[in-house]
């Protein structure tokens, strides 16, 4: 096995004899898919219906990149931006999805007070709920590639931008106006969004868009993405805690785009802790994989996860919704195993909804701790004995001698 490029071995291989265990090669499969695009944005002036989309980028912070992205489509192109719905697309899916998307790429300063009319135009653009028919002239033509991201959805094709207009008036909520329109603080402006029901995707192209706050500024998708999920969870978070316990342990298991979620619940109070490993033959796998994992109690985690970073957000806060529905709360454990079929990693959102699925595919009850955990170690590759030497849920149950015999042997 090897890294995801490994040019000694790929040179051999040329994507024909999967020499690095993968099902499918992923240099080929981007290549494909910017291949079958690649027609339709061979032109500088496009004119389509953005899903709406913008993208800000992290690098150079705080002078960024930020853009629209715009399809050479009109009409409906909103499954082109909508990660919380692609549960049943595939890998494939998503990449072309996001290949038709161009970026028509900006340097702006993060204070928005600093913006001039295309910025006001992609806010605009951030504020619509419906998709928007937009123009783009662009310097060139875009370079056409799908470039995989573990935080943010895949970004497409892109050129630095000329000029952006949009051509119709966009589809803009009260409540958003009220929301961008008030002084607020961001937190209180999530808040209210989220609990109105906006999608939370949209909650963070705004954000992103600098247009929540009492100091506005452009904030890069990818920490959009982490700062909304973080938000929303540790409110969640204080929901629950007044909440009583669950009364038997529960496990749950999906599979989804190469990965596996298994969910423990325990009926203790609440703290959470995320256990993921990268197989061997998976992206960023090695031959020895190694667990990895951040976890909090009732008062939050410490600093950001550093070693799950961006996952540990995304399936906190889908067990979060879950607990907040039942009106219950429980000690929790996320396994996350990441095989090698998951060959582009297409953003934390695939972990939102793993983990949401999970929860709704229970695989049993149990009065027992060692009968979950035999049920849990049924569900994945890696041995569960690995998972509870990493796990800090467990060895802190284990030390307080509330585990049975069997456990008490596994971790020693």
């Amino acid at each position: 096995m090897t890294e995801l490029f490994n040019s000694k071995l790929c040179a051999i291989c040329k994507g024909r004899k999967l020499l690095c265990g993968r099902p499918t090669c992923p240099i080929l499969e981007r290549f494909r898919v910017a291949q079958s695009v690649e027609k339709k944005l061979n032109k500088r002036h496009l004119f389509g219906s953005s899903p709406p989309s913008i993208f800000v980028g992290e690098h150079g912070y705080p002078k960024v990149r930020i853009g629209p992205l715009v399809p050479p489509i009109e009409g409906n192109t909103s499954h082109l931006d909508s990660p919380l719905k692609w549960e049943n697309k595939t890998i494939k899916d998503i990449l072309y999805y996001r290949s038709l998307l161009v970026m028509g790429e900006t340097r702006a300063d993060v204070s928005v007070r600093k913006s001039g009319r295309v910025l006001g135009e992609i806010q605009e653009l951030a504020m619509s709920i419906r998709p928007v028919d937009s123009e783009v002239i662009l310097k060139r033509k875009p370079v056409v590639k799908v470039v995989p991201s573990e935080f943010a959805p895949p970004l497409g094709p892109r050129a630095e931008l000329l000029d952006f207009e949009l051509t119709e008036n966009p589809k803009i909520p009260r409540r958003t106006d009220y929301v961008v329109g008030d002084e607020l603080k961001a937190e209180q402006a999530i808040m209210r969004l989220y609990n109105w029901g906006f999608d939370e995707y949209y909650i963070i192209r705004l954000l992103s868009a600098g247009l929540l706050g009492i100091d506005r500024k452009l904030v890069p998708t990818r920490w959009s993405i982490t700062a909304v999920q973080d938000t929303i969870g540790k409110n969640l978070r204080r929901e629950i805690l007044g909440y009583p316990e669950i009364n038997s342990y529960e496990v749950y298991f999906h599979e989804f785009l190469g990965n596996r979620y298994a969910v423990l619940l325990m009926p203790q109070s609440y703290a959470f802790e995320l256990l993921e490993v990268w197989l061997k033959g998976s992206l960023f796998g090695s031959a020895e994989p190694q667990v990895i994992h951040d976890y909090e109690d009732f008062r939050g985690i410490k600093g950001y996860a550093k070693e799950t970073t961006g996952a540990y957000y995304a399936a906190r806060l889908s067990v979060l919704e879950h607990l907040r529905k039942r009106r219950r709360q429980a000690r929790i454990i996320v396994f996350r195993e990441v095989t090698p079929a998951y060959y582009a990693p297409v953003g934390v959102w695939q972990i939102r909804v793993g983990v949401k699925k999970a929860l709704e595919n229970p695989v049993g009850r149990f009065e027992i701790l060692n009968e979950a955990l035999e049920a849990v170690r049924k569900l994945l590759e890696h041995p569960l004995e690995r998972y509870l030497q990493r796990s800090y849920i467990l060895g802190h149950l284990a030390k307080q001698k509330t585990l049975d015999q069997w456990l008490g042997k596994v971790l020693t």
